[in-house]
């Protein structure tokens, strides 16, 4: 693999004209899917006095949001972001308002909780899919538009380590439900700072049917995004279960898994930083195979300390693993639907993370740690496996522009 560090550096992203206003103002409305999770949980656990209705609650909020993106994603790239995002956002507002309102005392009915909860994912913006997709729109530079993904990525992980903070703080002196309002005003504010953005761009015509090419690339990059949402929504209840066999304090868990997030976020920039010269595809399936490899050996340590800087080294394979998968959805997706198809990288993750939670608290007690830290990593392997099959169909000429297929590390078409 042939590698040398490139310029421009990250700060030259954020001088792109209009780059840094459209960027701010979309991380602040991304910054209420770090907020409304937990906001979610406290607040309907206090409303209902039941944490089983305030899970069930939870997951129909996260299934909805996941499940239909690709819906959503899909009517932002038909009549454009500044159109269809705010009206999302400002159902996506209202419904977590009424939310906030039926659990702001104890007492709450959990039928309407779990209406108004699922209602309101169905709405949720698709904020990271559009940004990513308006990144592709602004940097004319195969280089810069690496680093501009890279920053992304690192950005919106920051916000999900931040956000649950933020949550915690106000539940200091506020109800638990003051949260989901937070979180209803950072999504309603920030967006509309964002479609304010005066380089968003204009609704497309009507595209014709995708090509099945088309449809297969995408494969790749989402096996990718769903291999390592499962591997680390398992690695989670993983690392806690480590501590408890181990008889570590528990409170010990949330630095470990903040040298995974550290890992991610020095990874993701070091991604970025570097001119890549073998083709996205390559590096996908060896980033999700370096992840799954590390994964596997986080088994076979005897103590909290070395499982703390093994967490660390899989970090690092993370971030770039997600960056590369969104980029080459982006070069694979015909024009017209790329916030679609970063849509489906971002559901590929979040279905992924569902699953492997579930899956995790299956296997943990019925076999030993370092089979289910092995399983952890197979995920991530076969994911890898994945990417490297080239769909049937896609050997024909490369889809998209030739300063896209360069972003995405290959060599423009002759």
């Amino acid at each position: 693999m042939s590698t040398h560090l490139s310029r421009p550096s990250y700060a030259a992203v954020l001088r792109v004209p209009h780059a840094r206003r459209a960027f701010t103002a979309a991380l602040t409305a991304r910054l209420s899917y770090g907020t409304v999770a937990l906001a979610v949980l406290l607040s309907v656990s206090r409303g209902t006095g039941s944490w089983a209705v305030s899970g069930t609650v939870l997951s129909l909020f996260g299934a909805t949001t996941v499940f239909l993106m690709p819906l959503r994603a899909s009517l932002i790239d038909r009549h454009g972001p500044r159109r269809a995002l705010l009206p999302m956002s400002a159902l996506y507002g209202a419904l977590l308002s009424v939310l906030a309102a039926l659990t702001w005392r104890p007492g709450a009915p959990a039928a309407p909780i779990a209406v108004s909860a699922a209602l309101a994912g169905a709405c949720a913006p698709p904020l990271g899919p559009v940004m990513r997709a308006l990144w592709s729109e602004l940097v004319a530079d195969a280089d810069l538009l690496r680093r501009a993904y890279s920053l992304d990525g690192v950005a919106e992980e920051l916000l999900y380590v931040s956000g649950p903070a933020l949550v915690g703080v106000l539940a200091g002196f506020a109800p638990p439900a003051a949260g989901i309002l937070l979180s209803a005003v950072l999504n309603v504010a920030g967006t509309c700072a964002f479609v304010s953005s005066p380089v968003l761009p204009a609704p497309r015509p009507a595209r014709r049917r995708e090509r099945p090419a088309a449809v297969r690339g995408l494969l790749p990059p989402v096996a990718v995004a769903l291999g390592v949402g499962l591997a680390l929504s398992s690695v989670e209840l993983l690392v806690m279960a480590f501590a408890t066999e181990r008889s570590y304090d528990p409170a010990l868990v949330p630095w470990v898994l903040g040298a995974l997030s550290a890992g991610s976020a020095l990874g993701g920039l070091a991604n970025g930083a570097v001119r890549w010269r073998t083709a996205a595809r390559v590096r996908l399936g060896r980033f999700a195979a370096a992840l799954g490899v590390v994964l596997a050996l986080a088994g076979l340590v005897c103590d909290l300390w070395t499982l703390t800087a093994v967490m660390a080294l899989a970090g690092a394979f993370i971030a770039p693993a997600l960056t590369t998968a969104y980029l080459l959805a982006d070069e694979t997706a015909a024009e017209g639907s790329r916030t679609r198809a970063g849509a489906w990288v971002n559901t590929g993750v979040n279905a992924g993370s569902s699953a492997g939670a579930l899956a995790a608290g299956l296997l943990i007690g019925r076999l030993p740690l370092s089979v289910c830290f092995a399983l952890a990593g197979a995920t991530a392997l076969a994911a890898a496996a994945a990417a490297a099959v080239r769909p049937r169909g896609a050997g024909g000429r490369p889809h998209g522009s030739p300063r896209r297929r360069e972003a995405a590390g290959e060599p423009p078409a002759a």
